[in-house]
């Protein structure tokens, strides 16, 4: 066992993963974390491209006596969800993630780690920057934007590859071979919004819904957690119906395909109100830690004065098609799998809502492993658009990776784990948005898999690596590579 960070970077991957961890690499701000991997490889004299996107691609030659096996790429993402505990200090545009250790567990502090997709970054680096571990011909390639656009994978320009065998390392779980995954599209319902004059007599509060703990929203959507939009907008449709009240604005979650934790809203009540109003929360808590005292025992709901005077409210039409667009927009497991037991098939997550000075804006994320599906979901959530009057857009739209039988690197794969560990590897598919299928769609041929170490909580504040099998799988990963030499790829 790891006593310290110090002696944990001894080892090459968490070295480089302590490195990385340093730069600011939210979605969205690349720059520096990208012109890193530019200089990593330029001081070892590696062949680097740095495209448009920011999109990183590193070769190395193959080892002496790797020279006949295939060329491979290994892929994954240098960007991270940017989630922090409420109160915490952090600023994820400049402040590095402070690594901390629990027992056998890496965790950031009060923020995410970064491990997905970091542990793809510290694994790729650490195979490039070793003269002792033999390889075959390595393309890296290392995208931005996975986590909220896919946009780095959809700029790659496939010219840049020899490889047709892909090693992707953005997966979450040890000992299982990751073969298929879904397709996603990003969805906005636009809701203009019409002011009037917030009334007197009238006192303005915060609702805000906390203590929930999300996940991610393809990995974690089935754990029946609760949504924090979708909450707030059972509230305000509840309170409508005892307290008359005005609504301001609503606020809540982080990105679309985090289920979200956390929503505010402001509401102006009669001053003689408040005691209803606060009798009503009471019976909402009640409701609600019943509802999900097995998946989020900790969910509550406050109410607080707000300081300064709020001067501005949503017009009753406005108020009125904003609660409907909480109920009614699609979300949660919309279809199961019927060949592979407990998988889930398609759902969405309605992810971010947020009021700007002239919009309420509805951000979601589809995910389906059929295609059909989910054009069904965009399908649905466009009409709740077009009935209360409000725009729609789609956007970020990436295929899904569909399961290849006759895959050989599977085959290494399955070989070698059967006998370094004397137990087959778990074949799966999972329900979330993997790079595989863009980078399938864009190369003809591409036969690709993806594994990774045991990570828990992803895109939450607990985010937290297991460091044991972070070891595990990268030994079993250079194994892996060690057999493709005598792996017949003829056959």
């Amino acid at each position: 066992m790891y006593n310290s960070v110090e002696d944990l970077i001894q080892h090459p991957v968490f070295y480089f993963f302590s490195e990385i961890s340093k730069i600011p690499r939210g979605s969205g701000n690349e720059k520096a974390i990208s012109d890193y991997l530019v200089q990593f490889a330029k001081e070892r004299h590696l062949e680097v491209i740095q495209d448009a996107a920011l999109n990183v691609i590193i070769k190395k030659p193959a080892s002496p006596g790797y020279e006949h096996v295939p060329t491979l790429v290994i892929q994954g993402h240098m960007d991270m969800v940017c989630e922090k505990n409420q109160g915490t200090v952090h600023d994820f545009e400049k402040d590095p993630i402070q690594l901390r250790i629990v027992e056998d567990m890496l965790y950031a502090t009060d923020t995410t780690l970064g491990a997905d997709n970091g542990v793809a970054v510290a694994y790729a680096l650490a195979l490039l920057d070793a003269e002792d571990i033999p390889h075959p011909a390595l393309e890296v390639v290392i995208t931005t934007e996975e986590e909220t656009t896919m946009g780095g994978a959809l700029a790659v320009d496939p010219a840049n590859f020899e490889g047709k065998i892909l090693i992707n390392i953005d997966s979450e779980e040890d000992h299982k071979l990751l073969v298929s995954s879904a397709g996603g599209i990003k969805t906005t319902q636009i809701l203009p919004i019409v002011w009037e004059e917030a009334p007197k007599n009238t006192m303005a509060y915060s609702l805000s819904v906390k203590g929930l703990k999300g996940g991610h929203s393809g990995m974690s959507i089935h754990k029946g957690r609760g949504n924090s939009n979708k909450i707030m907008g059972r509230i305000l449709a509840g309170l409508a119906d005892d307290v008359p009240y005005f609504l301001q604005q609503i606020n809540g979650g982080a990105a679309t395909n985090a289920i979200p934790r956390e929503t505010d809203a402001v509401i102006l009540a009669a001053e003689n109100s408040i005691e209803k109003l606060e009798a009503k929360i009471q019976e909402w808590n009640t409701i609600l830690q019943n509802e999900l005292k097995t998946s989020d025992p900790g969910v509550h709901i406050s109410l607080h004065k707000v300081e300064p005077e709020v001067t501005n409210v949503f017009s009753e039409q406005t108020k009125q098609k904003a609660i409907t667009s909480l109920l009614l927009i699609p979300n949660g497991i919309q279809t199961m799998s019927m060949d592979i037991e407990g998988l889930v098939e398609s759902s969405t997550n309605l992810g971010v809502v947020t009021t700007t000075d002239t919009e309420l804006l509805l951000e979601s994320d589809a995910r389906s492993a059929v295609k059909s599906l989910k054009e069904d979901i965009v399908r649905r959530a466009s009409l709740v658009a077009e009935t209360l009057g409000c725009s729609f857009k789609t956007e970020n739209d990436y295929p899904e990776w569909p399961y290849n039988p006759d895959s050989k690197i599977r085959k290494v794969f399955e070989k070698v784990h059967r006998e370094k560990y004397n137990k087959d590897a778990e074949i799966i598919a999972v329900h979330a948005g993997i790079e595989c299928g863009i980078f399938i769609d864009k190369i003809p041929g591409l036969d690709a898999i993806s594994i990774g170490p045991d990570m828990y909580n992803v895109h939450t504040p607990n985010e937290h690596l297991s460091i044991p099998s972070t070891i595990n799988n990268w030994e079993y990963f250079l194994s892996v590579l060690m057999e493709m030499k005598s792996f017949d790829w003829k056959e």
